[in-house]
């Protein structure tokens, strides 16, 4: 085990989202401040960590499997078919659904091809979730047995096995025995659904071997950008609302090993899973695996994927088995815990619903996805109206006292922020507030109203199965960012930026400010240029809508009915 430090890890969108917002925030409070950054484990705690991660189970889960009836899997041995039991030659089976088209290899009974024939790849291509570069290593192969500690003398990855198809063309029998090594797994798919039922049963000398069945090497979607990235594994307890995640990180050690009651066990990205479902009250057993693979068949780069392999801690594993789409419809109906795989993230209050509303308008009025994202902003910024034209309005009038806070700073020029005088400089900035009638927040607050539902609309393209491969205009798949070598949209928002920067009134007295401020829709383009086409169509739709706005309000529509300067007159007046 080493204890060299961890490979800096990327930021995600979501992360590098936040962190403009929080730079933009900084800026406009002229803040000389910059928040701290959490503390890096000390060496000790990466090796104890490391550690954790290493202990093949925790006493926790040790009390819950002997906790278990004796009726559970764990009761063993299992007598199998004595004799011999090897095929000829190497053969591949493949079996077809409405849904599915899967190719097993008899080499180790592992599956080749796992494709889902009602979604396309970025090429075109029908989707396979197999990784395909994961299979020059036969451990990587989907199927593979794997074990935790004993092991049968023969390699069961290279064992060619007996492959018997089942009279409905909708399932396969693989049965391997020879030197009272037995080995025996069943596959039972259905027509029309995406569940499949999965068996596994290994012995030596009719004796059972507790093992798992791995799927390792992540998916092989190649629609989703940095998919190694995006990939978990994941498991829920019946009691919990949300199920447990693992990054590519947590294996890169070696296999971590975790147990418990749980509803599901399996591998995930942002739009499919392959969750082992087991029978009521069943423990499971899942390991987490880290394997450097390469990016693209065409790359020297490498990267972790996540893979996991799934059991049942006893002589026979016995699941069903979900492969398919994070579809909330589809999840729902095989079990309504599986909904809890899509992770509608920090604002899920907005994300949920505003996908609700997007489907619903897709689906019975627009029957465009970029359109409907076009709609959907423009009355989200409806609803906002009165909010940024009171965001307006308090803007003008700071822009119209600066040259009054441009007195109180030059009289305390010098002032020092430790100097008792600085309490009587804050002291008459705040009078100039007050002779104002402005509010120091009030310019700032309606600003970051559309930020909630930027984070909502990020959630939504990052994980609705029906916003995938989704194509508006020029825009091949609203999910991801445009393939063209020079991005529109991206270029557009960042245009529209600047253009509401230039047309906004200058609230600070401070010149370096106001171009500290023109600096920050190339901060945002920046951070925009990789992100997902309808989330730049979303900002750019904003931006917009607020150019129009800030074009009415700037033509003394929200302007202040009468200036400071009378008002004060007539309090004077009237004492």
């Amino acid at each position: 085990m080493s204890d060299s430090p961890e490979k800096k890890r990327e930021l995600t969108m979501e992360q590098r989202l936040l962190l403009a917002f929080v730079l933009m925030f900084g800026v406009m409070l002229l803040t000389p401040y910059f928040l701290p950054k959490p503390p890096e484990p000390t060496p000790e705690q990466k090796k104890a960590a490391a550690a954790k991660q290493q202990q093949p189970t925790s006493a926790a889960t040790n009390a819950i499997r002997a906790a278990q009836p004796a009726t559970s899997s764990s009761a063993a041995p299992v007598a199998l078919p004595e004799g011999l039991t090897v095929a000829q030659k190497e053969d591949r089976i493949t079996i077809r659904t409405d849904l599915y088209e899967v190719r097993f290899n008899n080499r180790g009974a592992v599956v080749e091809s796992w494709i889902l024939r009602q979604f396309k790849q970025g090429d075109g291509k029908p989707l396979d979730l197999v990784n395909p570069l994961a299979l020059a290593h036969a451990e990587l192969h989907p199927f593979t047995i794997t074990y935790k500690d004993q092991h049968p003398n023969v390699d069961l990855r290279q064992v060619l096995y007996v492959a018997k198809m089942q009279p409905d063309g909708l399932g396969v029998n693989f049965e391997y025995s020879q030197n009272g090594v037995v080995s025996k797994k069943t596959f039972q798919f259905t027509k029309t659904n995406y569940l499949t039922e999965v068996t596994s049963v290994v012995s030596v000398n009719n004796t059972a071997i507790s093992h798992l069945l791995s799927w390792r090497g992540g998916f092989g979607d190649s629609t989703v950008l940095k998919a190694h990235a995006n990939q978990h594994t994941t498991h829920i307890a019946p009691a919990d609302n949300s199920p447990t995640v693992n990054d590519n990180s947590k294996g890169k050690n070696g296999a971590m090993l975790e147990g418990g009651l749980w509803t599901f066990a399996g591998v995930e990205d942002n739009y499919f899973a392959a969750l082992f479902l087991p029978q009521n009250g069943t423990f499971m057993e899942m390991q987490t695996w880290s394997d450097k693979l390469p990016i693209a068949a065409d790359s020297k780069d490498e990267e972790l994927f996540v893979g996991g392999a799934v059991g049942q801690g006893g002589a026979q594993n016995q699941f069903s088995l979900y492969v398919g789409p994070k579809d909330l419809k589809i999840l729902s109906k095989v079990n309504p815990k599986l909904e809890t795989v899509v992770d509608w993230g920090w604002f899920f209050f907005l994300a949920k619903p505003l996908f609700a509303f997007l489907q619903w308008l897709d689906g019975n009025y627009i029957h465009g996805w970029g359109w409907s994202i076009i709609l959907t902003t423009i009355l989200i910024n409806i609803l906002m109206i009165p909010f940024k034209m009171s965001s307006m309005k308090n803007m003008k009038k700071m822009a119209a006292m600066q040259p009054d806070i441009a007195k109180v700073n030059a009289k305390y020029s010098g002032v020092k922020m430790t100097d008792p005088k600085n309490n009587d400089k804050n002291a008459e900035v705040m009078e100039v507030y007050k002779k104002y009638d402005v509010n120091p927040a009030g310019g700032c607050v309606p600003m970051f109203l559309p930020i909630p539902f930027l984070f909502a609309f990020y959630k939504v393209l990052s994980l609705a199965i029906d916003l995938r491969g989704a194509q508006w205009m020029w825009v091949t798949d609203l999910s991801q960012p445009e393939t063209l070598a020079i991005r529109i949209l991206p270029l557009l928002m960042i245009g529209t930026q600047f253009w509401l920067q230039w047309m906004t009134p200058n609230t600070s007295p401070d010149p370096n400010q106001a171009k500290m401020m023109m600096l920050m829709p190339l901060m945002f383009g920046i951070f925009f240029y990789g992100a997902s086409s309808g989330l730049v169509l979303y900002w750019l739709t904003t931006n917009i809508l607020g150019i129009a706005q800030q074009m009415y309000s700037n033509r003394g529509v929200t302007s202040p009915p009468a200036s400071a300067k009378t008002i004060e007159v007539k309090k004077k007046g009237g004492k």
